[in-house]
């Protein structure tokens, strides 16, 4: 049975928490880490085959804590907790393939064992079980050099979302990667897209072709100039037509959603026409690798 284990990193926390006078901040992706952090000591592939990779997740899982309890804003504390769970991840995959790895070469030195032994008794069975035993060790060989092309698969095809998003201007919020679509990319006071918006629906088209367990969900704002029904209405249409490009380029429909906010929650003041139309735009916001959203 598995048992929590005071390790000098959830020491420190204590410390730090008694020593501190204010109540110390945290996010959910902090407490998530946390748990992942906690699993990880606890898994003995970690102790016995990750033993680096734990440290350099624990110092960073300190680095997080330790933001916690000072002045560092929300988003620097998740930042750091989000590097923290990335290396524990890590830690938690290198332990795996490692401890398979080695059950795979225990497995071999037993039946190289069985084969001497064989030997021992006769010629022709010997040769028989040698052959058996390269034919296994092939079999081993291909499964490991099949995972590897697996892993170098997954790292490309991360790569290439990067790329992808890159060029879609994404930015990384606390709710994953929004892309904007401004309100240049629409007909004038219109909810049909543009031919360049077109374009920028035909790249997040190939995104979501590229990895089918990503969704999205797609917010219309606009500014608070004319009624608050039409604008409503309005931000409604426009998040629709992205939608309605999307479906057309062959994403399936259960994997969009829509939302219309009218004037509300305008990321400028509208007091300028430059303000105002940085208010009238298309948020959407990409799923993590497992189709979930954050709510707002």
């Amino acid at each position: 049975m598995n048992k929590f284990i005071l390790t000098p990193v959830l020491l420190g926390i204590a410390v730090l928490v008694g020593a501190c006078s204010t109540v110390p901040k945290s996010t959910t992706l902090l407490e998530q880490t946390r748990v992942d952090y906690v699993t990880a000591q606890n898994n003995p592939k970690v102790n016995s085959y990750a033993q680096p990779e734990m440290k350099l997740a624990g110092d960073a899982m300190a680095q997080a804590n330790t933001a916690a309890t000072g002045d560092a804003s929300l988003a620097q504390i998740d930042e750091l907790a989000y590097l923290a769970k990335q290396k524990i991840a890590l830690t938690q995959e290198v332990a795996s393939q490692k401890s398979a790895e080695a059950e795979i070469g225990r497995s071999a030195n037993v039946r190289d064992q069985m084969v001497l032994k064989q030997r021992t008794n006769e010629a022709e069975q010997a040769k028989f079980a040698a052959g058996q035993a390269m034919m296994v060790a092939q079999a081993a060989a291909e499964k490991t050099a099949q995972a590897q092309r697996q892993t170098q698969d997954a790292q490309a095809r991360a790569a290439q979302l990067e790329q992808q998003l890159k060029e879609l201007a994404a930015k990384e919020t606390e709710r994953g990667m929004v892309i904007t679509l401004g309100d240049v990319l629409f007909g004038t006071d219109l909810s049909r897209l543009t031919q360049d918006g077109m374009g920028t629906a035909q790249k997040l088209a190939n995104v979501l072709q590229q990895n089918p367990q990503r969704r999205v969900l797609i917010e219309g704002f606009t500014d608070n100039t004319g009624a608050t029904a039409y604008n409503l209405q309005l931000s409604e249409r426009r998040a629709s037509a992205v939608r309605s490009a999307l479906q057309g380029m062959g994403v399936a429909p259960e994997r969009i959603s829509t939302l219309g906010y009218g004037e509300a929650m305008p990321v400028s003041g509208n007091d300028t026409a430059q303000s105002r139309q940085l208010n009238r735009r298309v948020e959407i916001i990409l799923s993590d690798a497992n189709g979930k959203i954050v709510p707002r």
